[in-house]
């Protein structure tokens, strides 16, 4: 039998390390709405360029965009991509006077020979003695309608939108500006299911670990507001609901971006004014969007540690199949008073049931929790296996051993008796809109097909397509 064990046992949760921190060089601040070009991710910042990713989880410089200024923001538009930036404005160099430009390129890979923006285009203005600052540009495409809305300012003063041409990029002419709120920075715009949500950015700005940033939100069944907070205050008040604040040892968010991965799966992107664990420095950073009571709020990237993994479908457990191995203990009546002192019993242990599991593949299914060794596993981040939009890749493990959970050819799931690195052993853990997660493996062996684990019955696990109308897709992780 296989009977080594890991000596020094793993993580949990309420001791585990935090992977929310980006791989490679994430410096960037005021980052643009991450957009994937030829199967790149790239986001733009104040200065000139910006940050490029091949996976969407370690960055690098060499985004280029022209015009220097400030806080620029990215959406694609048919075969397009508009990025629109501020020249000065927000007390920069001493005033607040500024100017909100937009251009067109055809991509944005500098490498390529189409990489040509277009001359910028003046699509807002402020003054120094004006009540708004022409700076922090954020862009929407209404999806129902069509139409392109860009906001803009800062603290001094409002926060207006205007309409843009989405076939030029120009304002509408006659189009003027809606103060829509107050009090924030770095605004973006959203829509979802018949709401427009403005995301603004409140708090101090620039100073590092000293930065009180955090991101809020208000909506408005109209574009152009009024856009209320939880409890109806108007953002034109003040107000404005948290979606993320300070923690993990990085301070200040900022710059809101929404990303559409999938149906129910969601990232936000945002930077923070000090990563702790970077000298202080400002990163981008990416964690899962939820939409709680229909309002938008920062997920959690799964940290490392043993879990309970359970199925939305019925609450039963991921599990290895192996014999159900009896603890002994006293048994008396039910009903009679204890005579002696109780003793706690010891939970069972993995060296008192690993001799009866085989040595070669087990299968694996969902059954009743009982916190036994064979339904702990260890989720643990491979560093070196590369990652996806925001998130790297796991391996998942029963704990105190190398069994590791695997993708097999004809689309099922095993636990093989050691962890090697393959592909089908390393697992993709994304947060849903609804709190929930996708496990997915990032390879399939024989089929291009991403295939998620789910439940097919209420102790089956398989794989299959990911369907977020399904509790059968769904699963949650709990440390018991």
């Amino acid at each position: 039998m296989n009977r080594r064990i890991l000596l020094g046992g793993f993580l949990a949760m309420a001791s585990a390390i935090p992977t929310f921190a980006l791989d490679g060089a994430p410096y960037i601040h005021d980052p643009s709405t991450i957009v994937k070009c030829d199967g790149k991710y790239y986001t733009f910042g104040t200065g000139r360029g910006g940050l490029i990713s091949d996976d969407g989880w370690t960055w690098r410089s060499g985004a280029v965009r022209p015009g220097g200024g400030a806080a620029p923001d990215a959406i694609k538009i048919g075969d397009r991509y508009l990025v629109a930036y501020s020249a000065t404005g927000g007390g920069l160099g001493g005033g607040h006077a500024g100017q909100v430009l937009t251009m067109w390129n055809k991509t944005l890979d500098p490498d390529s020979p189409d990489f040509k923006f277009t001359e910028p285009v003046e699509v807002a203005r402020s003054l120094d003695d004006e009540d708004c600052d022409a700076i922090d540009a954020g862009l929407l495409l209404d999806p129902t309608t069509g139409r392109l809305w860009l906001s803009y300012g800062t603290y001094f003063g409002f926060i207006r939108i205007v309409e843009l041409d989405p076939a030029t990029g120009k304002r509408v002419e006659g189009n003027e500006p809606v103060d829509v709120a107050i009090d924030c920075e770095a605004t973006d715009l959203i829509y979802r299911d018949g709401w427009y949500y403005l995301l603004g950015t409140h708090g101090t700005c620039c100073d590092g670990p000293n930065s009180t940033y955090n991101i809020v939100v208000g909506r408005s069944r109209n574009v152009t507001g009024p856009y209320l907070d939880n409890i109806g205050r108007d953002m034109l008040k003040g107000g404005g609901k948290m979606v993320i604040a300070a923690g993990d040892r990085n301070t200040g968010p900022g710059h809101f971006g929404r990303y559409i991965e999938d149906d129910g799966v969601e990232k936000m992107s945002f930077h923070y004014e000090a990563d702790f664990d970077r000298g202080g420095r400002s990163v981008l950073a990416i964690r899962p969007l939820l939409w709680k009571n229909d309002w938008p709020v920062a997920g959690e990237l799964l940290k490392e540690g043993t879990y309970e993994i359970e199925s939305e479908r019925r609450g039963y457990a991921l599990e290895l199949a192996v014999d159900f191995v009896r603890m002994d203990a006293p048994r008396v009546p039910f009903w009679e008073e204890p005579k002696e002192p109780l003793e706690p019993l010891k939970s069972q242990t993995l060296e008192e049931v690993i001799s009866t599991w085989p040595e070669g593949e087990i299968a694996v299914r969902t059954g009743d929790y009982m916190f036994r060794p064979h339904q702990k596993w260890t989720i643990t981040a491979v560093p070196e296996a590369g990652g996806y939009l925001g998130g790297q890749y796991y391996k998942i493990e029963i704990e105190g051993t190398h069994r590791a959970l695997a993708a097999t050819a004809d689309a099922e799931v095993v636990a093989v008796p050691e962890f090697t690195g393959a592909p089908e052993q390393l697992w993709r853990i994304e947060q849903l809109t609804d709190g929930t997660y996708r496990i997915m493996p990032k390879v399939v062996p024989g089929t291009d097909e991403q295939l998620a684990l789910v439940a097919t019955a209420d102790s089956t696990p398989t794989l299959g397509h990911f369907d977020m109308d399904s509790d059968n897709s769904k699963w949650s992780f709990h440390v018991r």
